[in-house]
């Protein structure tokens, strides 16, 4: 079985590090100092046809190099694009889940139950529906640079090399200490892959009161050729010391999944059946439509869940299973209409807005002997009629009005039509063996287009 994870590998000598959670990347430093990356977030497409793929990653850096850089093996010579540095912002903000809201109104003295307009709401829904010690004495190096060039504020070199230990070689003759061993090079060496080198100055990222630094650099594209839909991964193994957290969001012409024991069936299947216990109305986003489908498969998924320890339980994040393991979690999935992709030019609206029942009342004029029964009526006629037009409630979310102005930087990378998977694994470093291969969510010939916009009773935080 293939094991999934994220990608950079790592050229550092990660010395006296605290025990803490580290983030799936190795790195290099020419200062021979510490280098810490407590987390990551990428953003990757793939397009079937062409078969390209681009990925896009902003790590965040602690430590106390004065410079330091990142090496990324992809299988053919990628093309390097500065991408915009709140890029992963934007994603978060137009990713928020929307939660359902009824009008209210805060002047009548007595409103109708929550209760009762749930039940409403349930029965409309129910009518409508490689050796690297075998080295050759006294010859040349086989390592070639095939490009060098500067994207945003980063220099980088991509680099092509025959054996694992001319390209070990060759990163310490250019003085940076690799704390990792030519096996890790050469797993990707094996496969002729090539390796983007890139070169990172802490001077421009903010300095803590001890000296150290935090910062995000400018999140860079990477664009290539690939016959599979592929992540690395087994580069950076060798720079975490126990566990890492990454978020990916995929978009592809299909719902995308990880093999395995990293699907994130593990946990969506039993939310959804957790769900549809408590929503008789049904499912939101084609959830039903999925269990159903998945239905011969659940009782194999569930059995080999409890094999790993894995338990959902409504409302909470994954506990650890066996030997630490956690559960790979969807935060969100939609196939992409023209109106979301009109919500990032403000041509659409982000959220939808619940009535408000007292508008143009105050509690003065509820107050009013003469004017209280009159006003009380025509609240109570405005909340009837928006149940009765929204039986469900309204589909709303929260965010600023600079976040919101600021989606627009994800207009061209946002496409219609496509579907958009996120998605959050912690790794555990021995669980990082192998490249990652994202293929499509399916079980037999029944494709999962179900949706994850909104929240779910049993959601968790």
């Amino acid at each position: 079985m293939r094991k999934f994870g994220i990608m950079f590998g790592a050229l550092t000598a990660l010395l006296g590090l605290a025990n803490q959670t580290q983030a799936a990347c190795c790195y290099f430093s020419a200062k021979n100092a510490d280098i810490l990356q407590p987390a990551q977030k990428v953003f990757l497409t793939y397009d079937p046809a062409e078969k390209v793929e681009t990925f896009t990653v902003q790590p965040k850096f602690e430590g106390n190099a004065l410079d330091f850089g990142m090496v990324i093996p992809t299988p053919t010579q990628p093309k390097l694009h500065e991408m915009p540095r709140d890029f992963f912002k934007h994603l978060a903000v137009y990713t928020i889940l929307k939660k359902r809201e009824f009008p209210h109104s805060k002047l009548m003295p007595q409103v109708e139950g929550r209760g009762k307009m749930l039940r409403l709401a349930e029965q409309v829904r129910r009518d409508s529906n490689a050796d690297p010690s075998s080295r050759e004495p006294e010859r040349k190096p086989t390592v070639r640079v095939l490009e060098t060039g500067v994207v945003g504020s980063l220099d980088y070199k991509i680099i092509e090399a025959d054996r694992a230990d001319d390209l070990f070689a060759w990163l310490k003759n250019h003085k940076y200490s690799y704390s990792g061993d030519e096996a890790s090079l050469n797993f990707y060496v094996q496969k002729k892959w090539l390796f983007t080198v890139m070169k990172i100055d802490t001077m421009q990222m903010k300095r803590n009161k001890d000296g150290t630094f935090a910062g995000e650099v400018t999140p860079t594209r990477f664009q290539f050729a690939s016959e599979k839909f592929i992540y690395p991964l087994k580069i950076t193994q060798i720079s975490v010391k126990d566990k890492t957290e990454a978020l990916f969001y995929v978009q592809a012409p299909y719902k995308c999944d990880l093999e395995g024991d990293f699907s994130y069936q593990m946990t969506w299947i039993p939310m959804l059946q957790a769900g549809s216990g408590c929503m008789p109305s049904g499912l939101p986003g084609g959830g039903g439509e999925w269990l159903k489908d998945f239905q011969p498969q659940q009782q194999v998924l569930m059995q080999r869940a409890q094999g790993l320890g894995f338990q959902f339980v409504a409302g909470q994040r994954p506990a650890p299973g066996k030997g630490g393991r956690i559960p790979t979690t969807m935060e969100w999935a939609r196939k992409l209409a023209k109106a979301d992709v009109q919500v990032l030019r403000g041509e659409a609206p982000y959220s939808e807005k619940v009535p408000d029942p007292d508008e143009g009342f105050t509690q003065a004029d509820v107050n009013d002997p003469l004017r209280s029964r009159a006003i009380l009526k025509v609240i109570q006629f405005r909340l009837t009629n928006a149940r009765l037009d929204r039986p469900l409630g309204y589909l709303v979310r929260e965010a600023p009005k600079e976040d919101l102005a600021a989606l627009a930087q994800l207009a061209g990378h946002i496409q219609e039509g496509k579907f958009v998977t996120k998605f959050r694994k912690i790794f555990l470093k021995d669980e990082m063996n192998e490249d990652l291969v994202i293929i499509p969510a399916r079980y037999n010939d029944a494709e999962d287009r179900s949706e994850y916009e909104e929240i779910l009773p049993v959601s968790p935080p």
